[in-house]
Formats: C-alpha cells, sequence, structure tokens
C-alpha cells in the first residue's frame, strides 16, 4: 500500500470508529464530536476507559496494536458494564464490531469508578502475559533480535550453533512493512507449515535514525532478497511470494558500499582497484588440492584439530589415492599443511577458465561472462546515482527496477520502457550492498544472485551469548570459549561469561545480605 491508500485506510478507520462510539463518548459524559478526531479520539477514550495516555502510541506501532486492540475493545464494554465472559468474547470475535451493538441497542451506564485491577488469579496472569509479550515484541522489533547461525559461510568469525544478539539500532530499526502477523515469530507458525502473517496491507518502507552507517567488511543480518521458497506453503508452484521484512534471514560480511566498483581476482576482492583489507577476525578460506604420498600415514582427525577445522567437508580421490580436496582451508592452515609429514603440495583451487563448463552461467547476472572466483567490476548502485540503460547494463539493475523499486519494465529488442517511458539510463531510488561469506566456496551470496536493497537489512550481530558444537558431547557440546564474546572489535574474540558469571554471584550475595539486614531491622 503506498502512503495514500494509508491515509485513505486510516480515515475509513476513524469514521469507522466514530459511528460505533459517539454515543459511548456521550455516555461518559464527553462530546460526540470528540470521537471523530483522529488520534485525539483515542486520547479521550484512553482517559474514558481510565487507561493511560501513553497507551495511545501503541496503537500506531505495527505488530503492538494486534495486541493492544482486543485489550481496548475489552475495557470498553467493561467501562460501560459490559463484563461477562461472554461480552469479552463478542467483543473480540467480532473484531470490536460488538461496540456497535452496546452503542446502539443498550442501555449505557458509564462506570467512571470502575476497578482496573483483575478480579481473578485468571485475569491477572492474562493481563501479566499480554503486557509481558508487549514489551518482548517491541524489544525484538525495535532494539534486538536473537538469531541463530545456520550455516558456515562465516566460518571462524561465526560458526554454526553460535545463538547471537542482533541489534537493530545500529543501522536503525525498520519499522515492520507486514502489519498483520503473529509477534516474535518469522514466517511461519512453530511446528507448523502455516504463515504466521497476511500479506496486505502492507507498510512503505520506513526506518528510523540509525547509530552508525553500514561500512566495508561489517557483519550484517538481512532477507535474503531472492527468497521464493517454493517449498513453503504450496509445493505446486516453484515461486511463492513473500513481503520483504518476511524473507528468509541471511548473514554475511558486507564487501561492497553503495558507490564501490568492486571486483574479484583470484578469490581476492578489490574495491576501486584496491585489495578489501580485512579485520583481524575475518579469515578468508578457500578450496585445496593436497597431495599425499600415499605412504605416510596421516591422523587427519588430529590434523583438523590442529588446523582448526570446523567443518572438515574434504574428500579423498578414490582412483588414485593421492590427493585429498579440502573445502574451507584458511591461508595460515595451508601454510600449517604444507609442513605435514606425507602432504607433497597444497595448491588453493581457483577457477579462471570462464568457459570451462559453461562455469560463468552459475553467478549473477547469469550471462557466463565471470566466475566465483575472478568477477567484475560491477558497480554497486548509491542512492540518486544514474546509469546508463543498454542491452550490458540491464542484467545487473533489471531486478532492481522493476521488483526492488516495483517500476514496469517492458523490453522490446534494444527498446526499454519504464513505467510506459522510453529509458537509456536509470536513477537509484535506494541504496545497495555486496555481501560475502568468509567460506568463499560454501557460501551463497552477492556473487550468486547479486545486490541487497537497503530496505532488507535487519541489523547488525553484536554478541554471542551462548554457542552449541554439533559434533560436541557432554559439558564439551557447548563452546565456552564463545560464549559472551563480541562479534565485532579490534583483536580476536573474547570471553566474559567468567565476569557475568562473578557479576551473578556479586548480586546474588548482596541480595541475600541485604535481605538479611532488612529483616533485622524489621
Amino acid at each position: 500500500m503506498t502512503l495514500v491508500q494509508w491515509f485513505v485506510f486510516f480515515l475509513l478507520v476513524q469514521i469507522v470508529h466514530f459511528l460505533g462510539t459517539w454515543k459511548l463518548y456521550e455516555a461518559a459524559g464527553r462530546k460526540s464530536w470528540e470521537a471523530a478526531i483522529p488520534v485525539y479520539n483515542a486520547i479521550i477514550l484512553m482517559k474514558i476507559i481510565g487507561r493511560p495516555t501513553w497507551w495511545t502510541i501503541l496503537l500506531f506501532i505495527p505488530i503492538i496494536n494486534l495486541i493492544i486492540f482486543p485489550v481496548i475493545w475489552i475495557e470498553t464494554l467493561r467501562s460501560f458494564g459490559k463484563r461477562s465472559g461472554l461480552d469479552t468474547f463478542l467483543g473480540i470475535i467480532t473484531l470490536g464490531f460488538y461496540i456497535y451493538y452496546v452503542n446502539y441497542t443498550q442501555k449505557l451506564e458509564y462506570g467512571a469508578d470502575r476497578s482496573l485491577s483483575p478480579q481473578n488469579k485468571a485475569a491477572d496472569t492474562v493481563s501479566s502475559l499480554l503486557f509481558a509479550v508487549v514489551v518482548a515484541t517491541i524489544v525484538h522489533t525495535y532494539f534486538i533480535q536473537p538469531y541463530t547461525i545456520p550455516t558456515s559461510s562465516l566460518e571462524k568469525s561465526l560458526l554454526v550453533g553460535d545463538f547471537l544478539f542482533v541489534s537493530k539500532m545500529n543501522y536503525g530499526a525498520r519499522v515492520p512493512m507486514t502489519t498483520v502477523a503473529l509477534p516474535m515469530v518469522h514466517d511461519s507458525i512453530p511446528l507448523t507449515k502455516s504463515k504466521s502473517y497476511l500479506t496486505w496491507p502492507q507498510l512503505p518502507y520506513m526506518r528510523l535514525p540509525g547509530i552508525q552507517n553500514i561500512k566495508r567488511t561489517d557483519i550484517v543480518v538481512f532477507n535474503w532478497p531472492v527468497d521464493t521458497v517454493y517449498r513453503f506453503f504450496d509445493t505446486s508452484k516453484r515461486r511463492a511470494y513473500k513481503p520483504v521484512d518476511k524473507k528468509s534471514n541471511y548473514v554475511k560480511r558486507c564487501v561492497g558500499i553503495p558507490g564501490d566498483n568492486l571486483s574479484i581476482k583470484d578469490g581476492v576482492v578489490y574495491i576501486d582497484g584496491k585489495i578489501l583489507q580485512l579485520p583481524e577476525r575475518a579469515k578468508p578460506q578457500f578450496s585445496y588440492k593436497v597431495a599425499i604420498d600415499g605412504k605416510t600415514p596421516i591422523d587427519f582427525e588430529t590434523l583438523y584439530k590442529e588446523l582448526d577445522i570446523t567443518d572438515p567437508s574434504g574428500f579423498i580421490n578414490e582412483t588414485t589415492k593421492d590427493t585429498i580436496f579440502m573445502s574451507a582451508l584458511t591461508e595460515a592452515g595451508a601454510e600449517r599443511l604444507k609442513n605435514t609429514p606425507g602432504v607433497t603440495a597444497v595448491i588453493r583451487q581457483i577457477s579462471r577458465d570462464i568457459d570451462r563448463a559453461n562455469y560463468g552461467k552459475g553467478v549473477f547476472p547469469h550471462v557466463n561472462k565471470w566466475n566465483s572466483d575472478n568477477y567484475g567490476p560491477v558497480y554497486i548502485p548509491e542512492q540518486g546515482k544514474t546509469v546508463e540503460l543498454n542491452s550490458e547494463t540491464l542484467p545487473f539493475y533489471k531486478t532492481i527496477i522493476d521488483d526492488y523499486e516495483n517500476n514496469d519494465l517492458k523490453v522490446n529488442g534494444t527498446e526499454m520502457r519504464i513505467n510506459g517511458k522510453v529509458a537509456t539510463s536509470y536513477t537509484f531510488k535506494q541504496n545497495y550492498y555486496w555481501m560475502m561469506g568468509d567460506n568463499r566456496h560454501n557460501s551463497e551470496d552477492s556473487r550468486y544472485w547479486g545486490f541487497v536493497p537497503e530496505n532488507h537489512i535487519v541489523g547488525k550481530p553484536i554478541f554471542i551469548w551462548l554457542s552449541i558444537d554439533p559434533n560436541g558431547k557432554g559439558i564439551n557440546k557447548i563452546r565456552w570459549d564463545r560464549v559472551f564474546t563480541t562479534v565485532s572489535g579490534e583483536g580476536q574474540p573474547q570471553s566474559y561469561f567468567k565476569l557475568f558469571l562473578l557479576g551473578l554471584i556479586i548480586f546474588f550475595v548482596g541480595e541475600y545480605f541485604w535481605k538479611k539486614r532488612k529483616n533485622r531491622k524489621n
């Protein structure tokens, strides 16, 4: 929905509210016209039902308002004597329209001094749960969201089994575009294959001010732009529409920002012709071919531990028995491997022949021009910048024009029309980013599906609060050295878990002695 459509929808809601409540306002000693003034009518309604004025704000926060509206309906009914279980049920099941029935057919007796305290333990429990859900949803949506690392694409920096806290504040919290959805879940209801949201109505993209801009080498959580998940909901279709904020969450390293010219040469990323300098914590990995003499026994389990290979996805050439292929090895690991008895050569695998086996067809923009290790240069779009459109540039920006920025693009031979007008250039409406995994040959990233639009950015991982080793056993199932470590920063990560435990001990011991001292005084 556009802003104009939302404005019309908002006015319709105000009309519906006025028609269903104006007599209630009069019965409460207010003027009937007060029910018709947008926002002001909500403030007055809070006074009528005896709730804080700041609750008005909650009515305009997407997702939160889905919880608050039923509460307001029930509180309104109770303020006019409709306190039975049936009244509550009818108020919710009719989406508040039961208030119309009360407004026009019932004798209205306003209880100005009614008790706001829960009438029984069950009501008190429900009230507490609603409050907890509202607070948790606000925190989850606008401040910090938990996230789990499912793949090894950022191996060494983030491991499979890491549990993160992702900050929404660093890059600015994105206001939910999907306005009707279950709180604190993503695209499906847990333990089911059912969608957790409705695709209508949709808010336009809006983002609150952030603390910082995305910088090169930042690790970023974003919605996967090309997520269509055909297996989701309807297996008969190869494509399923998903709103932007309900697309699958990905986490990669940003290696290119708006305005950059990015290229990759033999697996090394270049920005504007200069090698991209990665932070110390980033450890790029590549595939290697390891030649062995076939005579010297090699303890691969011990070797993997020494090389810190947490994703031992290697295999031996079963025909010759003299070659091992390792798909996730750092440069330092490769140097260490060269000195291992029985190893005769360690060779990084780089794709150089772009025509061999149509290697380039798999990479964006799928024109068989480059491959994953030798790529570009490609211009990363910047908001407000204009590019020339022709047969060579269109494959790079076609998805941006017709999908991400919602234009009607028609191509007829060499002629291109955007929204019905012949176009020889295009000006970008938002910023774009280039995301890649550190595990270069085991990462599905921008090399394969292109740019990440700004409106797909979710947040910045800041903290690992737990790390579980899928292959560990017993107490070693937890990677204790990664618990309570920061994701970014200078130097190697250090765990603050011991300090956390010390703080907990001090807190509980202090609380014990404080209570003991208080009891003595009493």
